[in-house]
């Protein structure tokens, strides 16, 4: 409700978008970590014998995924605040 406030207030759309910028990382995110996830546990019903490979693989994988999604709502956050 602050950003539509702030909108309204004439201090321009910087908010909204910040808003806008950080929800949308967060969504891509979790489609990323979730398509992960069910590829990881497909390949580990195909090939359980390289279990442990797959999930190190995935684990990594979906670290990489959350550290680009934290530092685009990091961003987001310092537009916000100027």
């Amino acid at each position: 409700m602050f950003i539509l406030e702030a909108v309204a207030a004439g201090k321009g759309l910087g908010l909204f978008g910040a808003a806008l910028g950080a929800g949308i990382a967060a969504i891509g995110a979790g489609m990323g970590i979730g398509k992960i996830g069910a590829s990881s546990v497909e390949s580990m019903a195909r090939q359980p014998e390289h279990k442990g490979d797959i999930r190190g693989a995935m684990i990594l994988t979906a670290a990489f995924v959350e550290g680009v999604a934290l530092f685009a709502v990091v961003v987001c956050l310092l537009i916000s605040f100027q």
